[in-house]
């Protein structure tokens, strides 16, 4: 790849932009966690939980896109602090669900309640023209169906 070409140069450009947003977005979802005593992982499979009750071990690998050993600590991590239950699936006693404790649902409700990351957005959004948002994400849903 030549890193002189105009062509490979804006693709990094625009890698870097879209990484550099993920970083900074990560950053505010990290001081929610991190209120909340939780780490950034343990906050998303929290709230992946709470949206969708009864969920297993193997949906929340697909909703997340981590590996199940990194679900799987998270998850033992979550029951440890007593936010989170295993309950045997109904239907096949081989499946196993996940759902959140009182506790585990308070503090899922509390991240939801200070989503830091979406206010941060939705503040610099509202500096930029509703006309170049529409674009912006226009081309970003493009840009994933083409990537």
């Amino acid at each position: 790849m030549d890193y002189n070409d105009s062509k490979t140069k804006q693709a990094v450009e625009v890698v870097q932009s879209f990484m550099l947003i993920s970083k900074t977005l990560a950053k505010y979802t990290q001081r929610n966690a991190d209120s909340l005593g939780l780490t950034l992982q343990q906050l998303g499979v929290l709230n992946t939980i709470y949206s969708s009750p009864l969920i297993t071990l193997k949906e929340i690998t697909e909703k997340l896109f981590i590996p199940k050993s990194t679900a799987s600590v998270s998850v033992e991590e979550l029951v440890n602090l007593g936010l989170v239950e295993r309950k045997s699936s109904e239907e096949d006693r081989r499946q196993i669900n996940l759902i959140l404790t009182d506790k585990g649902k308070d503090i899922s409700k509390k991240s939801i309640q200070n989503p830091s990351s979406y206010i941060a957005m939705v503040s610099a959004l509202e500096k930029i023209p509703k006309e170049d948002i529409d674009t912006l994400i226009r081309i970003h849903k493009e840009l994933s169906k083409l990537l």
